[in-house]
């Protein structure tokens, strides 16, 4: 997805506590590049929104912190006043049913969906596209695939390259902006 259909996504105005759950779940996935299982098995005390940060364990039990964006925090600050009315004090799953229980994956995907279709997204949206998109607006401003590495939590930088998709009209640019031999010289 472009930024511009991230954004239309995420131009959410909950009304509801399921609304205002669901958007903190998309405003994390984006701001963060969480895989769903990842997001799922979030517990509370994971996340830190003081330092906005938020402790994941990602494939082969890695945990990892990662940041958490500033629209990120908002919406999950509303969400833990929602969900404060939903569960007792022994769940300790950050995003939860309306009976206040952890929430599976096939219902993130399922609200995901509704989503998209509400906001008229005309592309069959999953969380990994999230995923993705994150990954690929990071690259495209950063230009750091090390960094998007490290926050996408991959072992090996070609699952980054082949992930972002990186189209060779921006490797070119670049190249010609950062060689010492691919720099124009002023007269030729």
């Amino acid at each position: 997805m472009d930024v511009d259909a991230v954004g239309q996504l995420l131009n959410i105005k909950p009304d509801t506590p399921l609304a205002i759950r669901d958007l903190a779940i998309l405003e994390l996935f984006y701001s963060s590049g969480l895989r769903l299982s990842e997001l799922v098995s979030i517990n509370c005390h994971d996340l830190d929104l003081e330092e906005r940060t938020v402790e994941v364990t990602g494939k082969g039990r890695k945990t990892r912190i990662l940041p958490v964006g500033k629209q990120a925090c908002q919406a999950l600050r509303r969400w833990l006043q929602e969900r404060a009315t939903l569960t007792c004090e022994d769940e300790n799953a950050l995003f939860v049913t309306r009976k206040g229980r952890r929430l599976s994956t096939r219902t993130v995907q399922k609200r995901l969906q509704q989503w998209a279709r509400k906001q008229h997204i005309d592309i069959h949206v999953h969380p990994h596209m999230l995923r993705h998109s994150f990954a690929s607006h990071m690259l495209e401003s950063s230009g750091n695939l090390r960094a998007v590495q490290e926050l996408l939590g991959h072992a090996d930088i070609r699952t980054t390259q082949v992930y972002t998709h990186l189209d060779f009209q921006h490797l070119a640019e670049v190249y010609d902006r950062a060689h010492p031999r691919a720099k124009k010289r002023t007269g030729d």
